[in-house]
């Protein structure tokens, strides 16, 4: 259970050093990448019209992402708009080479693309140099805003010791603004906090109604060491977007385990009691903490989109949050 330093509610300075100027929420871009199902490039467009009609202005996404579909998805988009005026974030560690013998089948990894190219896991300085090259010109951009080192969880020794110097060198140059470090594992990132000279985080999915172990250790680590938090997968894959989780609701990409739809079952009833809904909560909970800069929203369509950014104008009654406490549902997976 969290302890009275580390609870969500209880007030904390702010870390000082912000990446993400442009509101409290962003546009996660893999859907972009034709994620789990194809999109057409109007609806792609579409998706990212709402997002900036609706005032969103960070924009993330990887090459990792449609084996870089998302990147030049995005970068056509975002070519038509004034480059002041948003803020884009895309991710080193996988390099993406020629595989012409993929070139019939789909991507392995979940996204509905040709597998004419293959992620090859490089965290060297040359390879995060390499990684940034190749996303500006997929881009068609002269620069990127942050750049997040992508899940270096089995790699971290280099990760630490070549991709961060390097990264921090272009930073010093002036060629990014922030550097930082992305995955779901928090010890993992716990170390880059306290061993690195890093800006930001981007943590996905140990800050959501049903997984707050961050609170343990590494909210603590970024607060001290002003690191701010980018909050993604903050609907654990599906299951904290749905009114009422169904025996089949995904949760961490897969098929959610009995205990977790019990748990989130109970949740939506509790909100429903208080006159808001499961998704309201997991948003307005994702937000919640003061290292939380800013809370990536990811959308297949332009109208799930809307949707999702319409719970931001109901957001539910403080009395809520002590009714979660006290039946247990907050500190869940805390040190």
């Amino acid at each position: 259970m969290a302890t009275e330093s580390s609870d969500f509610r209880t007030p904390m300075r702010s870390p000082s050093r912000r990446v993400v100027h442009d509101g409290p929420f962003g546009l996660g871009c893999a859907p972009l990448g034709n994620l789990f199902q194809a999109i057409d490039d109007e609806d792609a467009s579409a998706l990212l019209e709402a997002a900036w009609d609706a005032g969103i202005r960070w924009f993330d996404t990887a090459p990792h992402y449609g084996l870089g579909l998302s990147e030049r998805r995005l970068g056509a988009f975002l070519r038509t708009k004034p480059r002041q005026e948003y803020t884009i974030s895309t991710k080193v560690g996988r390099l993406l080479v020629p595989n012409a013998a993929g070139a019939a089948e789909r991507d392995p990894e979940g996204f509905d693309v040709p597998a004419d190219q293959r992620r090859v896991w490089d965290f060297s300085g040359d390879g995060v140099r390499a990684s940034l090259d190749a996303s500006l010109e997929r881009l068609g951009l002269d620069s990127i805003d942050v750049a997040l080192i992508h899940d270096p969880t089995e790699q971290a020794e280099t990760a630490i010791a070549e991709a961060v110097p390097a990264l921090v060198e272009l930073r010093a140059a002036g060629a990014i603004d922030a550097v930082g470090v992305g995955t779901r594992d928090t010890a993992v990132l716990t170390r880059f906090v306290t061993e690195t000279e890093i800006d930001t985080l981007m943590l996905a999915g140990r800050y959501t109604l049903l997984d707050q172990s961050a609170l343990g250790t590494l909210f603590p680590a970024c607060l001290e060491r002003s690191v701010s938090v980018l909050n993604a997968g903050v609907f654990n894959s599906g299951i904290l977007a749905l009114v009422a989780p169904p025996l089949d609701a995904p949760f961490e990409y897969s098929a959610a385990p009995a205990e977790v739809i019990r748990r989130a079952r109970q949740m939506a009833d509790v909100c429903a009691t208080f006159g808001t809904t499961l998704p309201a909560a997991a948003l307005a909970f994702a937000r919640s903490h003061p290292v939380v800069e800013a809370v990536a929203v990811g959308a297949a369509n332009h109208s799930q989109l809307r949707e999702n950014l319409a719970l931001v104008d109901a957001p539910p009654p403080p009395e809520l949050w002590d009714e979660l406490a006290r039946r247990g549902f907050l500190g869940v997976g805390c040190e």
